[in-house]
Parts: structure tokens; C-alpha cells; sequence
């Protein structure tokens, strides 16, 4: 008798090993993060076409009292995996935490690098990404430092290179600098200030992003004022509060996140399909 229950349950982990393992390669199937997926799913995808290769660089800086310090990180990376299933043959690579920016004791939120050394991050990123076996590399990143130079610069020095054998590498700027101005403009169609950083749109997105909670402090909204911005520029004098906002932060709203990450990706989304050509 015991050898019969242990040969039943020895069966029943076998037949349960057995259906658990297409079911897990399945699913791998449908993922587009690099990190999460095995070598052999990485290997199958690009065969079957997954060829493009997103790179996208967030960023750690303070941006206010009220939004955590790795805003730009967070949102990277949900955009560019919202992008990254919307054109279907795309997988995205680790999101870059470190970008051109400088720390500072007065607002400690801030660890940046240089733009040489972000230049040669991207580099070798993308050179990886091709041997790897990706045949279309695409930079593009959520926060403003080494944009546009260091990353068209790296593009075209990158393409340039790797062209003559059908391989290329894009910059998106899209996805960043047209997407702000576009934002900027609907705010503005709506009576809400303009900002620069800090401010509506900064909080916005992370308001709707923000699953569990942890992204902003919702209760320091109601004073989340900055410095005004006119014409592009913060006001900055005397009296001006020094606490990382420029704009006014406190009609952030999930909704108005939301419509800014649909710009953001619709904005990126065809402008890829442009420089790579077809879905």
C-alpha cells in the first residue's frame, strides 16, 4: 500500500510537472522584458521576428517633496512596456537608472552621471543588444539630460557602423521632447500652469502609475507649489520656495496622467514604426 501512494504521488507530480511546463513556456511567449525571459525565450522570440531592441534610460532625481526620487525610473519603465507590446515586435531591455544630472546637499534626491559616460553606456548597450542578435536598436529616455546630443550622436555614430551589415540604431525623440510639448498644450488649453519639473505633469503620471501607493505623497499635494514657470523658464528669486518644483503640482490628477503616457506612447509607438518600417 505504501508503495502504491507514493507511486500515485509520484505520478501526480509528474503529470503536474508535465502541464506546468507548457503552460510557463506559453506564457514567456507573451513577455517583452528582457530580464524576466530566458535565454531560450529570448532566442525563440527573435526568431520569430521580435527584432527590435528597446533601450530607455529613466533617471534618479529629486523631483519635489511629494514624488519619490526614482520617478523617472518607475515611469520608464511602464512606458516603454506599454510600447513595446503596442508595436509587437519590440523587447525592452533594462531600464538605464543613471542619467546626466548632479547631486546636491540642499535637495539630496539626485545621483547623475556624465554625458560621456552615458554616451558610452549606450554604446555598449547596443553593441550588446546586436550581437545578442537584435537588428534594430531604438534610444530614447524619459529624462531630459544627454537629450537630444549624447543620444543622436551615439545613434548616428552606432548606425553608421552597423547599416552596411542591415543592422541600425535610432534615436526616438518623440517619446520625450514632442510629448511634453504636446502635453504642455493640452494643459494649457485647459487653464492648468505650465511646468518644468515637479509639477503637474511629473506628478500626474506618477499619480496614475502609482499601483501600491508608494510613488507620491499624496498628502503634501495640497502644497506642492514650486516656482512659477513663464515662457519656459522658472521664476527664481528671492523668495522662491527651493523645494524642486518648477510649476504648481497641485491640480495633479490620475486622469491627467494617463492622457499624458497615451501621448508619450502613441508619439513614440509611430515614430519607431517609421525609423524600422512595418508593425
Amino acid at each position: 500500500m505504501r508503495n502504491l501512494v507514493a507511486a500515485t504521488l509520484m505520478g501526480m507530480i509528474m503529470t503536474g510537472a508535465a502541464l506546468g511546463a507548457p503552460a510557463a513556456h506559453a506564457a514567456g511567449k507573451h513577455l517583452v522584458e528582457f530580464e524576466k525571459m530566458t535565454w531560450v525565450e529570448v532566442k525563440e522570440a527573435l526568431a520569430a521576428g521580435r527584432t527590435t531592441a528597446l533601450i530607455y534610460t529613466g533617471g534618479t532625481e529629486q523631483r519635489g517633496p511629494q514624488n519619490a526620487n526614482g520617478g523617472h525610473n518607475l515611469i520608464a519603465h511602464a512606458t516603454v512596456d506599454v510600447i513595446a507590446r503596442k508595436l509587437g515586435n519590440a523587447i525592452y531591455l533594462p531600464v538605464l537608472p543613471f542619467t546626466p544630472n548632479n547631486a546636491s546637499a540642499d535637495l539630496p534626491g539626485t545621483i547623475g552621471i556624465t554625458d560621456e559616460l552615458l554616451g558610452a553606456l549606450l554604446e555598449r548597450l547596443a553593441d550588446e543588444a546586436i550581437v545578442t542578435g537584435f537588428k534594430n536598436v531604438i534610444l530614447m529616455g524619459d529624462h531630459g539630460g544627454g537629450q537630444p546630443k549624447v543620444y543622436e550622436d551615439v545613434a548616428r555614430k552606432m548606425n553608421d557602423r552597423y547599416s552596411p551589415k542591415g543592422i541600425h540604431v535610432y534615436y526616438c525623440d518623440q517619446v520625450y521632447t514632442a510629448a511634453n510639448d504636446a502635453f504642455e498644450a493640452y494643459m494649457a488649453e485647459r487653464g492648468l500652469p505650465p511646468d518644468l519639473h515637479g509639477g503637474i505633469s511629473d506628478t500626474s503620471e506618477m499619480m496614475y502609475l502609482d499601483k501600491d501607493g508608494t510613488w507620491v505623497r499624496k498628502s503634501l499635494l495640497k502644497t506642492a507649489v514650486g516656482d512659477s514657470v513663464v515662457d519656459g523658464k522658472p521664476q527664481i528669486g528671492a523668495d522662491s520656495p527651493h523645494n524642486g518644483i518648477m510649476g504648481d503640482a497641485r491640480r495633479s490628477s490620475a486622469e491627467l496622467g494617463k492622457k499624458y503616457l497615451d501621448i508619450k506612447v502613441d508619439l513614440a509607438v509611430k515614430q519607431i514604426r517609421r525609423l524600422v518600417g512595418g508593425a
